[in-house]
């Protein structure tokens, strides 16, 4: 793990790093405990923060100051930010094939459905990104508050992977 034990940094991985990946960056960064480092990106993306996310974010009261739409390769060179764990949120980006990260991180994929893929009307979207980004918080809750000093490597990796099959398991 990456500096004095008490501190991860995460990266959260999709395709267009776009919604679900930056959601889940914005949100673990605005927990207040500061053990975690959030950072997301994509394998294509597509550039932009999707609107709706940015709502959804904006309406819990989190910061979507320098959020931005970037590649996975920004973190796969030498001097970026040494990752703990690496997160993929989609289905998409769990079948890619991944850089290999320095270090070794802990992976495992978390899958949320594609709120940006979502057809409906403007409130339909907006109940289904909120209801993503529900999701994306209590798995994100639960992986915080795991016992991290406690746990050997296995047993954290089963728990991580858990939260991705069933988080109710892995709490």
């Amino acid at each position: 793990m990456s500096g004095d034990g008490d501190s991860h940094n995460v990266l959260f991985l999709c395709t267009g790093n776009s919604a679900r990946s930056i959601m889940a960056e914005a949100y673990m960064n605005s927990l207040p405990a500061q053990r975690f480092k959030a950072y997301s990106a994509g394998s294509h993306p597509g550039g932009t923060v999707n609107p709706h996310a940015l709502d959804v974010l904006r309406t819990a009261g989190l910061s979507v100051d320098g959020l931005r739409s970037k590649s996975w390769d920004e973190f796969a060179v030498p001097g970026a930010p040494h990752m703990d764990f690496v997160f993929t949120v989609c289905d998409n980006a769990a079948g890619e094939v991944c850089p290999i990260w320095p270090g070794q991180p802990m992976t495992a994929h978390w899958p949320f459905s594609d709120p940006a893929g979502f057809e409906g009307s403007d409130t339909e979207k907006r109940a289904f990104f909120l209801d993503v980004f529900r999701q994306i918080r209590a798995r994100i809750d639960i992986f915080t508050n795991l016992p991290l000093r406690s746990l050997d490597k296995l047993a954290l990796q089963r728990r991580i992977d858990e939260l991705g099959r069933d988080p109710a398991k892995a709490s």
